[in-house]
């Protein structure tokens, strides 16, 4: 079973590395439908799994220059303040319910989506917006909107472990179309470090992570997060684009069914 744990890290954490998005949305679901792993469980030692493998993405993309490191700020100054207090709210009223778990699953399937509408429709909407220039947020509105976003990033992620990559891939998407999908990928990875590290330093207060499971699935993870952020940059971006857009219909497939 542990080599099954490595495999199933590495794999991940390639997807991750090169696209930005896949760790909470594909190993959540794959911890708790394959392995059997309690779901309270599986959001814990998932979101210390996030944080360690995204922190080497990170180190990577910076290196390829890659992360728009004034949007991480923005993601930040939201996501962060939110995810504290979804940590306090969730140790005083428990973990969230069955039936509100699952509208939250459905709408981040919907947000997913979303994105790989976006990403399909990507130089179609590139060209509206050059036609349209007024129509795209600018300045403090697309800040705000950032702002915004990221506090909202903060609770899915927090109560679920889902979001940060897929939800957050699609607002960089909608919010900054001109970036390059390796641009998406390394921003997206970069905000979710101190996002996932303050949400499973929360789990492990309210006692949710599965330390020796957690050191499994890294072994693996660490060499795939790192090969697939140093692909991202040489990787042709159509096939990135499509490789990008098969993984989140598959993550959308899962959260639904």
């Amino acid at each position: 079973m542990s080599t099954t744990y490595v495999v199933a890290g590495f794999a991940v954490g390639l997807l991750v590395g090169m696209t930005g998005v896949g760790g909470g949305s594909l190993m959540t679901p794959l911890l708790t439908l394959m392995f059997g792993v309690s779901p309270s469980v599986a959001v814990g030692t998932d979101l210390a799994f996030a944080a360690i493998t995204k922190g080497v993405g990170t180190i990577t993309h910076r290196f390829n220059r890659t992360v728009q490191w004034p949007v991480v700020r923005r993601l930040c100054l939201g996501a962060l303040p939110a995810a504290l207090l979804s940590t306090l709210a969730l140790g005083y009223f428990g973990n969230l319910d069955q039936h509100i778990g699952q509208v939250i699953r459905y709408s981040i399937a919907g947000s997913v989506m979303l994105t790989v509408v976006a990403l399909l429709l990507r130089a179609r909407m590139l060209a509206w917006i050059t036609k349209h220039p007024e129509r795209q947020l600018q300045g403090r509105a697309l800040a705000a909107a950032t702002i915004v976003s990221g506090a909202v990033l903060g609770v899915l992620v927090t109560v679920s472990s889902i979001g940060a990559g897929a939800i957050g891939a699609t607002l960089l998407v909608m919010l900054y179309p001109r970036m390059t999908p390796a641009e998406v990928a390394g921003t997206d990875i970069a905000y979710a470090v101190p996002l996932t590290a303050i949400a499973a330093i929360g789990h492990w207060w309210l006692g949710s992570i599965n330390w020796m499971l957690l050191l499994t699935l890294l072994i693996g993870s660490v060499p795939g997060i790192t090969l697939g952020a140093m692909m991202a940059r040489k990787v042709p971006e159509r096939f990135l684009r499509a490789l990008l857009a098969m993984t989140l219909t598959g993550v959308a497939a899962k959260l639904v069914f």
